[in-house]
């Protein structure tokens, strides 16, 4: 998908761009089927009855049944124990019908999230959080690239935007989001900075910023008036008010006023972390043929 932005909507549509990628990956799985190959397969493991991960569950299901892949939802109570997760894994590494593994976070206290990212077969790992693949990122050799900093990445491609030569910011710093994002931006060869809440000066490293990449999980946390004017703003944060709204992690009007461009929440990063686990799963898939 190859879009410019026009001066009327400065609004980068993350589910138009997941669509079409969504589109790709059905008529990929589609001519597998056609040649004898088998459907990519997906295993998703909840524990627990976190109400927003319930919701974050069906629309992967939802999402892997529209384009072809098998999809397999293990739903665990929240009593379970590490070790029961820890077998669990174990048995969906060794199954051949699965390509790729997703353990819904967050988890309960007493499971080790660490021990369970890494018990996780990299070559499963569609979230892309194994130490290995994380590494691979670094080193600009990518195999599973995580879902949500892909799907950035993905989309600025998809509106010509590209990031060599820029100065890109990015706000916030876990390993889920703000570090692999900030690994992916270096290898599209952008200078790029990490801040985060505790960052001395954050208005004035925004002022600077070409590219802005929000992920610090707090509501309207950067403020319009911080950006530099044109700036790209990717807005990573999905929070819910009291009053029950949806925001991001940017005061969304002033910033838009002041942007070039800018994604809405919802409707703008979040449609690509799905689509860009589908894309995970067919790749994981494909590469285990060859392997």
């Amino acid at each position: 998908m190859n879009q410019a932005l026009t001066v009327s909507d400065k609004r980068i549509d993350g589910k138009a761009v997941a669509a079409e990628l969504r589109k790709s990956i059905a008529a990929q799985v589609a001519e597998r089927v056609s040649a004898g190959k088998s459907r990519p397969g997906l295993a998703v493991v909840l524990v627990g009855e976190d109400a927003a991960s319930q919701v974050y569950v069906r629309s992967k299901v939802k999402a892997c049944e529209e384009a072809g892949i098998i999809s397999r939802n293990h739903s665990l109570p929240v009593e379970t124990t590490q070790e029961e997760l820890l077998a669990l894994i174990d048995t969906l590494n060794a199954d051949p019908i699965i390509n790729g593994i997703l353990v819904q976070l967050p988890l309960p206290p007493q499971i080790d999230v660490q021990a369970v990212i890494e018990r996780i077969d990299p070559s499963k790992d569609v979230d892309g959080f194994h130490p290995y693949n994380l590494g691979r990122l670094a080193g600009k050799a990518p195999t599973l690239r995580p879902c949500t900093p892909y799907g950035c990445m993905r989309l600025l491609d998809a509106y010509g935007i590209d990031p060599m030569g820029k100065k890109a910011v990015v706000v916030g710093a876990s390993n889920i989001v703000g570090r692999p994002v900030a690994l992916e931006l270096l290898m599209a060869r952008a200078t790029v900075t990490v801040c985060h809440s505790k960052t001395a000066d954050l208005p004035a490293e925004l002022a600077q910023a070409d590219i802005v990449i929000a992920a610090v999980g707090i509501p309207e946390f950067i403020k319009g008036e911080w950006l530099k004017p044109g700036a790209v703003v990717i807005d990573v944060g999905i929070n819910r008010l009291d009053d029950g709204r949806l925001v991001g992690d940017v005061e969304f009007e002033p910033a838009y006023e002041k942007a070039s461009a800018i994604t809405p929440v919802p409707g703008g990063v979040g449609p690509m972390t799905i689509a860009c686990l589908l894309q995970n799963t067919l790749e994981a898939c494909e590469a285990a043929e060859t392997a």
